[in-house]
This record gives C-alpha cells, structure tokens and sequence, in this order.
C-alpha cells in the first residue's frame, strides 16, 4: 500500500477510485471498467506532472524522508558487487547508522559508505533511524584509511537527519568523531564522489560528505541542521518548520545555484519511491561518469581540489 504525503490527497483520490473500479471488475466479469481506467490514470498522471512540477522546500522535506524512499541497502543491493561489510571501529562498538565496507562497482574495487535508516520499525531501531554515534563515524575513518592506503575510490551515500545528539554520543566524543571524518575526507588521495539520497543533515552528512564530486537527487535535502531543529532555536516554536524549510534554501536547485553540490539527480515524476530501480540506475551512471574523470587524476590534485573546492564554498556564499 503507497503511503500518501499530505499534498498528495488529489493524486490519492484518484488512485483510490482506480483501486476500486478493479475491485469490481475482478468481482464481476461482465462489467468493463478499462476505459474509465485509462481514463483516471491519465488524470493521475497529468496530477502528479503539476504537483511535482512546483514543490516547495517543505514539500521536498517530505518527499526526502518518505518512508518509501530507497535507502542505503537498496542502492548497495543494485549498484555494487561482491559488498562486504566491515563492522565496529576497533574502539569502542559497531554503529549499525552507518554501513561501510568494500565492493566492486561496476567491476572496479570501491570502498563505501553510507547512513541506513531501516525501512520498518525493527530495522529502524536497529539502526538508530540513520542517525550515527561516534563509533559510525569512526567506522567510516577506518573504512577510508583502507580505501586510501590500497588506492581504492570512495563513495558515499547520505541520508541522515543528523548525527545522534544524545548524552553518550557526547561524552564518547560525537563532535570530534565528526571533525575527525571530516578530515580523513579532505586528506583523501582517491577519488571521493558523495550523493545525497535523502536527507543530508548538519555535521552528521558532512563528516562522510567532503568529496571531490557531490551531488544530490532531486527531492534530497542538505542543510546545516534539520528545519524542525532550526524552527525551535530561531523561534522556539518546531511547528514553524515549513518556514524555516524555506528560509534556509535546503533544495537541490538552491544548493547547486551556490555551488555547493555539482550537479542533480532527477527523480521520477511521484519521487524515488515511486521508481526506484530508475533512480538508483540513474545514480550508479552519475557515480560512474565521475570515477572516470576523476581517475586520471594524481592522488595530490585530488586532494588539492577537493580541498579549495571546499574552502571556496565559504569564500564564495
């Protein structure tokens, strides 16, 4: 059963009434209901073409965290080979926020990375809704130590509403886990390519979302903290989180016109969720093209650039 975002009622009207006339014409042979089919789906396509076609930010927020949505394990399952997954940071405990380990991406050994939200209630709590503790983080700095030292690329996938804020996430070092990661990126001498999926939030995206290539799919979000916790600091009020949305220009169109990101995914009319087999393919043909400009690259100019590329961001805003 599709689950219906609010601004979705016309589209779920509709596709309600197409349900049913199926119903009956399963139940009763004798009545044709075909052409009033064809004719409702017509009409849900024309719907979904005009809604999608002038989202707002807070409506994109939406779609970006629809549960629906393919997470990290789905794009792992399509675009790679041979996943082993590495576990814990030799420190401390396995964070199951953040999957890493080795593969093979259309033949080439990659290393990767990325946050898992979990798709039902089980999954979700196993890993901690995609938010990661410092462990995850430095999971991920062990992954990439590996990745540089046998010359392998890296690629990153990002959804997470942010970090884990909670007291022992603190006192086991979160910020500095997340400094730390951020660096291992920057220092990196291979090809790093990031993609924003879902949501990209505050330092908890960042921290394994500094590469030489970044990009987001259409209905993604990236900002520095998520609009419901930017609503309750700047007005104490969360339920003004559709204006912060706005304000805070968290689209993949702001963050491309700032130069922030290099480039957009489009998503199929509906969202990723309504296709995702066509937006994970199209992800793993961005993902490819940018290994293979970059490849020709030395590890020193990859790492220089990526460098300015990220210290030109604050020069240019």
């Amino acid at each position: 059963m599709h689950n219906y975002l609010d601004f979705e009622k016309p589209i779920s009207d509709l596709e309600a009434k197409i349900r049913e006339l199926k119903k009956i014409a399963e139940e009763d042979e004798s009545i044709d209901t075909s052409e009033e089919i064809s004719r409702l789906e017509s009409r849900v396509d024309e719907a979904m073409a005009e809604i999608y076609s002038k989202l707002n930010a807070w409506q994109k927020t939406q779609v970006a965290r629809h549960p629906q949505r393919p997470h990290f394990v789905d794009y792992a399952e399509s675009l790679f080979t041979e996943f082993t997954p590495l576990a814990g940071d030799r420190k401390f405990a396995e964070d199951a926020a953040i999957q890493a380990g080795l593969a093979r991406f259309r033949g080439q050994p990659v290393a990767v990375i990325g946050q898992e939200k979990g798709n039902d209630t089980k999954s979700r709590i196993k890993h901690n809704f995609g938010s990661p503790r410092p462990e995850g983080y430095r999971k991920a700095i062990r992954v990439m130590e590996m990745a540089d030292r046998f010359g392998l690329p890296v690629i990153s996938l990002i959804d997470t509403a942010g970090a884990y804020p909670g007291v022992g996430a603190e006192e086991r070092g979160q910020a500095e886990a997340i400094a730390r990661s951020t660096e291992m990126c920057l220092g990196l001498k291979v090809p790093m390519i990031s993609v924003v999926i879902g949501e990209g939030g505050s330092g908890g995206a960042i921290a394994i979302a500094t590469g030489n290539r970044v990009y987001m799919l259409e209905h993604a979000i990236y900002s520095v903290i998520s609009p419901e916790g930017a609503a309750s600091i700047l007005w104490r009020d969360s339920t003004r989180a559709k204006e912060a949305a706005t304000n805070m220009k968290i689209t993949a169109e702001d963050l491309k016109g700032f130069g922030i990101i290099d480039g957009i995914i489009p998503e199929p009319v509906g969202g990723a969720h309504r296709a995702p087999e066509k937006v994970i393919n199209a992800t793993g043909d961005v993902i490819f093209t940018a290994l293979n400009e970059l490849s020709a690259q030395t590890g020193e100019k990859l790492r220089t650039d990526r460098r300015q590329k990220f210290l030109d961001i604050g020069r240019n805003l």
